[in-house]
């Protein structure tokens, strides 16, 4: 097991597709099509000038205007450039296919509901309306059988519900009014009981609607990375256009004259059509990708900052240590063995249904291989909030286990005046962060069993991992510092808030913010709201109450804390393929550059000949070779673009040095490679 599987568990994730199914590649193929409308492609303003590159030939093909260049070469170059774009909105198209099909099968899970609309709330009189006319304020029941109309909060009642249309897992969970556990999705379930809901939605405004538009990219808005990214790739395109004009000039003052075929081909082979062709795909892929991972982003720009974080808070309880403390040993009060007080301690946790009181016959059981099979028990005392005691009788025999000041007044004794032994043990599993529970047989004790929490396995290593990679890892939790120090120390974060409140988490996070640092964050209470929306990162619970989920630019619908390290892997993983493809792109635009020109110029200027090092077999295979490949590099990073670059838990400058290495290197050589064998094709069937 790797130490990332150990700190995220194993979970159903929502089922995508086949990226190249017949049917999603030929729905692809034409909306790539459809695409080709000059409305459509002025969104992309490098792929919009290949469009009008492409066009321009085109007219000079069918008008014959360039005679220098046989027809069969102009036309062949013009058949290049459509592919090239078509190449492009392909891929746009293939990562919206994919969204688009998982989306038609969420769809395909919805029906009309009838909802129970409340009139006065303390009344169960109600009326039948559709789903479709609830509107934000009202009040519904949800009963037994009955499928929550659309998204709210309990304000009444309890109830189990299933959330298998939103997480894909079919556990039944548990929604009461009045905690961080109200808020409910449109489209689940009720199996129990009965809830009164208000109405926190409008129709077409649902988790499971934006979700839906999340997939389909219906709503998805270019990011600020992108947005600068396409300012960036524009004056790349200007200057290249300028460079290219300034070309014909020089031509002229050598008496000689470059069709302007070759010139206008020229420009689409040297233009980041490779980036700026694959650029929407990356983006959409990316959100794609944290769909499956059951979280909807508010924005993308919420994605971007997951991949820049430099700070997590991580609470204590679910995401570094197990949701309960657990039994870690027992210790014998002298005179009682470890043996006899651990079967005492079972048989008094039978009557514990608390994750607790299962730690403790779990422990004996599989420590000391005792069991309860063998007890003649008379009667089992339960576990009380306001006893703090559970325990069995054995005939006139009675044991106990519970906090150690219900168990001492339980035999008789002071509370504030324990024995020195007991005592002693006391205090140092207080000052270890852990909690003691005493365990007595009539009037006598026999010893404590040690609680504590339990810190996931491998997380002291998935947290080195991170801080190699520049990212700390904070704890938060609500237990005093000794406590906190303890449990810090052992998973190995950086650094802890203990004793933490709405006030200080916020206090935490401006503070790590006014140091120059992101920072992600997970809640689901009222409480955290001004934490979630202070935050970079701000994922909210979809359990959780409407003010976290409204604060937070997250929601993660299955309602794992652990889920924030997924987010910023995927994050991180959405700015690496953008950032590779770029320094890919890029470095093709430049060996493309020195591939071509020498080779394009020889009948004009002898002496460049000497600098053709491919030794392309004339101007026509030169141009035309640079152009299909320039075509088909696109279709070949396709899938790149799809799946994204894995990320891995590296320092950022050998994390840059690999990337420079393959994809910056990869991309000079590329073309060098590339173009030279298009060229010894081309010439070879006799077709340049």
């Amino acid at each position: 097991m790797t130490p990332a599987e150990a700190v995220i568990p194993p979970r159903r994730r929502r089922p995508v597709p086949a990226g190249l199914s017949r049917e999603l590649v030929l729905r692809a193929l034409g909306d790539a099509v459809r695409k080709l409308d000059p409305r459509l492609m002025a969104a992309n303003p490098v792929m919009f000038v290949v469009e009008v590159v492409a066009l321009l030939c085109t007219v000079l093909l069918l008008a014959g205007a360039d005679p220098g260049v046989p027809p069969s070469v102009v036309a062949q170059i013009v058949a290049w450039l459509w592919f090239t774009i078509l190449f492009a909105n392909f891929a746009e198209a293939l990562a919206e296919g994919r969204g688009r099909a998982q989306a038609e099968s969420l769809r395909a899970g919805r029906s009309e509901v009838r909802a129970k609309r409340l009139a006065d709330p303390a009344s169960d009189d109600h009326a039948l309306v559709p789903g479709s006319q609830l509107r934000v304020g009202d009040l519904v029941l949800v009963e037994a059988g009955d499928t929550v109309p659309g998204d709210g909060e309990v304000i009444a009642g309890v109830a189990a519900l299933n959330e298998a249309a939103i997480t894909g897992e079919s556990a039944p969970v548990i929604r009461e009014s009045g905690g961080d556990r109200s808020a409910v999705t449109g489209g689940t379930r009720v199996i129990s009981d009965w809830v009164r809901v208000r109405i926190t939605a409008n129709p077409g405004e649902s988790v499971m609607d934006r979700m839906i538009a999340l997939v389909e990219g219906a709503r998805r808005q270019k990011t600020p990375n992108e947005v600068a990214l396409t300012i960036l790739l524009v004056g790349l395109t200007l200057i290249l256009l300028l460079a290219v004009a300034t070309l014909q000039p020089f031509a002229a003052y050598s008496e000689t004259r470059l069709p302007v075929v070759y010139l206008v081909a020229l420009l689409v082979t040297l233009i980041p059509t490779t980036i700026g062709g694959l650029l929407s795909a990356i983006g959409i892929a990316g959100m794609d990708r944290l769909v499956r991972h059951n979280v909807i982003a508010k924005s993308g720009r919420a994605v971007e900052a997951a991949g820049d974080v430099d700070t997590l808070l991580l609470d204590k309880t679910g995401t570094i240590t197990f949701g309960n403390r657990m039994a870690d040993a027992f210790l014998p009060l002298p005179g009682v063995t470890e043996a006899d007080l651990a079967r005492a301690a079972l048989l008094a946790s039978l009557g514990d249904d608390t994750p607790e009181g299962k730690s403790v016959v779990a422990l004996a059981r599989d420590r000391y291989a005792v069991g309860a099979e063998d007890a003649a028990i008379t009667a089992t005392i339960p576990f009380r909030a306001e006893t703090r005691l559970s325990g069995v009788d054995l005939g006139e025999v009675r044991l106990r286990k519970g906090a150690v000041d219900a168990v001492l007044r339980h035999v008789g004794r002071d509370p504030q005046a324990p024995p020195a032994r007991l005592e002693q043990i006391v205090e140092r599993i207080a000052r270890s962060g852990g909690t003691p529970l005493a365990v007595s047989r009539d009037r006598s004790l026999l010893g404590v069993i040690h609680l504590k929490d339990i810190v996931k396995p491998a997380v002291k290593a998935r947290f080195a991992e991170l801080r190699r990679t520049g990212i700390r890892a904070v704890m938060i939790t609500g237990d005093n510092r000794l406590t906190a120090a303890a449990i810090a120390a052992e998973a190995g974060v950086d650094d802890y808030l203990a004793e933490a409140t709405p006030e200080r988490k916020l206090e935490l996070i401006r503070r790590e913010q006014a140091n120059g640092r992101l920072v992600a964050m997970c809640g689901d209470g009222a409480n955290d709201a001004p934490a979630l929306a202070q935050a970079d990162v701000g994922i909210a619970m979809n359990d959780g109450t409407q003010a976290a989920r409204e604060a937070g630019n997250m929601v993660d619908l299955d309602s794992d804390p652990t889920k924030l390290l997924e987010v910023v892997q995927v994050g991180k993983e959405l700015l690496l393929t953008r950032g590779a493809l770029t320094t890919f792109s890029v470095a093709n635009d430049v060996a493309k550059y020195f591939a071509v020109i020498p080779a394009l110029f020889t009948g004009v200027l002898p002496g460049l000949a000497a600098l053709n090092v491919m030794g392309l077999a004339s101007p026509e295979s030169a141009i035309l070779s640079a152009v299909i490949f320039n075509a088909l590099i696109i279709v070949a990073l396709i899938p790149l673009a799809l799946r994204g670059v894995r990320y891995r838990p590296v320092p950022a400058a050998r994390m840059l040095r690999q990337n420079l290495l393959l994809y910056g290197v990869g991309g000079v050589v590329a073309p060098f490679v590339g173009i030279k064998l298009i060229d010894l094709a081309i010439t070879s069937v006799g077709i340049a």
